[in-house]
């Protein structure tokens, strides 16, 4: 598509967008004259579907008039409430019914899976992550390491970018796997990086790690209701993911968790248990022994939190209205659109450092900012367009396809320019 940089060129795509309809079905922050504010902050915290409220209420209801019943007998029986997320959060990240949870929070899941999958031998026992990656993750693992007796810093290998790069390379990541191959247990990556928005090819990294044994992980935060993630054919073993970003269920909402189908009824895997993992036929005969549930629900412990999860049934429900394949062909034209348009500026001060694939990245786009400071970040706050920042020098800006919109492109370019001539 040939972009122009008038603001009448956004309204006309606007005008063409199929997917506009879905804007009107969520909050829009706003100022304090009432203005809506550009909302380019999906990346940390998606907006609030309206839905969200009457999701929850009815919950809310059943527990007042119902009480303990509402677990049997609610308008959405508590008992398999996280089965009604299901369907739509595998069609979302790309797998089987079976391969699929939602639980717990995400460094809890995390910890979960490496319980089952960081498998340590006295000469297998090292964990390959990002050189950058997001710090929780980093604790996780190093905290792993040394729960099994390792020490953290010799544990502990990085897929870092070749020095004065941004980006990581494939070529690297070979090498370091023919190096310590033969010392590499897990292989723990996030899908698309925080920092860069680089959205990495989750199949070859896989196809990589097995082959030189070891077993393969994702973080996929920034992944989920971002990229196609296509999860079960990309052969991992298993994936993590939040739902309060681009999936919009809340502050601290709950997880999801993909556990390949191979592993569903591997009685060899150490696992942790509680009673939700249970059988579902003799859950509440007490007295039965322990029997696993099959797929990614026998790795859950208790049972779930209804509210956190309306929450994320609301957003789930609008997913499944707009579909994801259209959600991510949008995603591609804002995203190009807001590279033309910030590549127009000829500003030598930002450079954005996410891949120019469209195929590598998803919503966000990292502007790395050039001899000007964080102030410029809180300029562009004041001034009405909400993003976020990263040190040591990234203005993160995901426009989101659910809601946002390309006059909502053109409004935080149009603002960086002002800012960049005052």
């Amino acid at each position: 598509m040939k972009y122009r940089t008038g603001l009448d060129f956004a309204q006309q795509l606007d005008a063409k967008d199929t997917l506009g309809e879905f804007r009107s079905q969520f909050y829009l922050p706003s100022d304090k004259d009432g203005k809506p504010l550009v909302y380019f902050c999906g990346n940390s915290l998606g907006l609030q579907p309206k839905s969200t409220k009457s999701y929850i209420q009815i919950e809310l209801d059943d527990w007042a008039k119902l009480g303990v019943e509402g677990h049997t007998h609610g308008t959405n029986p508590w008992l398999h409430y996280h089965e009604f997320l299901t369907e739509t959060m595998a069609n979302i990240v790309g797998a089987k019914h079976h391969e699929v949870v939602v639980m717990n929070s995400l460094t809890v899941n995390l910890h979960l899976m490496m319980v089952s999958f960081y498998r340590p031998t006295k000469e297998r026992y090292k964990i390959l992550i990002e050189g950058d990656v997001f710090p929780s993750d980093k604790y996780a693992v190093e905290s792993q390491l040394r729960h099994h007796g390792f020490d953290a810093n010799e544990g502990l290998l990085f897929w870092s970018a070749p020095k004065g790069k941004e980006l990581l390379n494939y070529d690297d990541l070979e090498e370091i796997l023919h190096e310590h191959g033969r010392e590499i247990a897990l292989v723990m990556i996030g899908g698309v990086n925080y920092y860069t928005g680089q959205y990495f090819d989750l199949k070859r990294i896989s196809d990589m790690a097995h082959k030189a044994g070891a077993l393969v992980g994702f973080d996929c935060a920034h992944g989920a209701g971002n990229v196609d993630l296509n999860l079960h054919d990309s052969e991992a073993d298993f994936a993590i993911w939040c739902s309060y970003k681009y999936l919009n269920s809340g502050p601290g909402s709950l997880s999801g968790c993909f556990v390949h189908e191979r592993h569903a009824n591997n009685p060899y895997l150490n696992r942790f248990a509680g009673w939700w993992s249970h059988n579902k036929t003799t859950r509440f005969n007490m007295r039965q022994p322990f029997e696993q549930l099959y797929g990614a629900e026998g790795w859950q412990l208790s049972n779930p939190p209804i509210l956190s999860m309306a929450a994320i049934r609301a957003s789930l429900d609008v997913f499944k209205a707009a579909g994801m394949n259209n959600l991510i062909d949008k995603s591609k034209k804002l995203t190009s659109y807001l590279e033309y348009l910030l590549s127009e500026l000829n500003d030598e001060r930002i450079k954005v450092i996410t891949p120019k694939n469209p195929l590598e990245r998803g919503c966000q786009l990292s502007i790395q900012l050039i001899s000007t400071d964080k102030s410029l970040h809180q300029k562009l706050t004041n001034a009405g367009v909400i993003s976020d920042w990263r040190e040591p020098d990234v203005i993160r800006v995901a426009p989101v396809p659910l809601y946002n919109s390309f006059e909502d492109v053109h409004r935080m370019v149009d603002t960086l320019k002002n800012i960049l001539h005052d």
